[in-house]
């Protein structure tokens, strides 16, 4: 009986986050469309702090439960899936062009951030007054996209002067379509992953595979359901905008406040500076270079952070 119990809690958990992405991204296209905020600024802010919720808490909840490796794995791990699995789906199923002047900045911050940690991190802490230095990479983050957004509002509203109305009706139908997603997609993630686990553990998988694969890729699960309904709406723009978002905020946002939780000093393991961080930043290169160099991402760049990330998962299990 109680596996039956795992499958449809397991089986609810799938069906939330497909219905939850549907409402979320909706809610955020209609943002972007009412404002005139370009739809990369509205995934790269509105939609990338919704998202990266499981990563915070997870990040948290892990340092002060002393779980400081879980803490420190889920918030790299996650960039490392946010690139190498999920934008990697993404450039391989619309591998589309950017706009420079919305995304350079942004992908250079992130990288910024990346090389920043690794740094930070080479002596296996990370205080907390030192990681400030990485909270103002999060900070200038903010106002590069408050920037951009006043700068798209002032275009949409010389491209369109008669801006068209909305109701009060519509407004808080859609605002509540975008939040009610968002609580589902994380409400889904959660009964994914718990039940996941434990169907794996039922079948017979090892408990060091659910690691890499269940918690590693589960806190991702708000940025893979975006990105895959961004790709069936054909909304490019606002995947990769979720992305990078979520990126920044995890390595210049999390690991500091993590830092302060702790005590202002973060224990960094020999596996994340030897292995988790490397790779992370390796992705960050491959992801982010083509567009500043050509504008644009290519079929054969997805392909590749595919395989680094399918690598990277294959040197974890063994």
């Amino acid at each position: 009986m109680n596996i039956w119990i795992t499958v449809l809690l397991f089986l609810a958990g799938l069906a939330l986050i497909v219905k939850g992405g549907d409402w979320f991204l909706d809610g955020a296209v209609w943002i972007a469309e009412s404002t005139g905020v370009p739809r990369f600024i509205i995934g790269a802010t509105i939609v990338s702090l919704a998202t990266t919720l499981p990563e915070l808490t997870v990040s948290i909840t892990g340092v002060l439960e002393g779980e400081v490796d879980l803490a420190v794995g889920n918030a790299v791990g996650s960039v490392t899936a946010n690139l190498g699995l999920i934008l990697g789906i993404s450039v391989v199923c619309i591998p589309s062009c950017i706009n420079r002047r919305q995304f350079n900045l942004k992908a250079v911050l992130m990288v910024g951030g990346g090389v920043g940690l690794m740094l930070l991190c080479r002596g296996g802490v990370l205080s907390f007054l030192p990681s400030l230095l990485l909270f103002a990479v999060f900070l200038t983050y903010l106002a590069s996209n408050l920037v951009d957004a006043r700068s798209g509002m002032a275009e949409s509203r010389e491209n369109r002067p008669e801006r068209r109305t909305v109701s009060h009706r519509q407004a808080v139908r859609k605002l509540l379509a975008f939040a009610v997603g968002i609580a589902a997609i994380v409400a889904g993630s959660r009964l994914l992953i718990d039940h996941g686990s434990q169907l794996a553990l039922l079948l017979g998988v090892p408990s060091s595979i659910i690691g890499v694969t269940m918690v590693a890729i589960g806190t991702s699960l708000p940025e893979l359901v975006t990105t895959l309904t961004a790709i069936a709406k054909k909304e490019a723009s606002m995947s990769v905008g979720n992305i990078i978002g979520a990126n920044v905020i995890d390595l210049t946002m999390i690991l500091p406040v993590c830092s302060a939780v702790s005590g202002g000093r973060l224990t960094i393991g020999g596996q994340t500076t030897a292995l988790d961080l490397p790779v992370c930043l390796l992705l960050c290169c491959i992801s982010v270079l083509p567009p500043l160099f050509k504008g644009r991402f290519y079929r054969w760049q997805g392909i590749l952070m595919l395989a680094v990330y399918g690598v990277y998962v294959a040197l974890l299990i063994t």
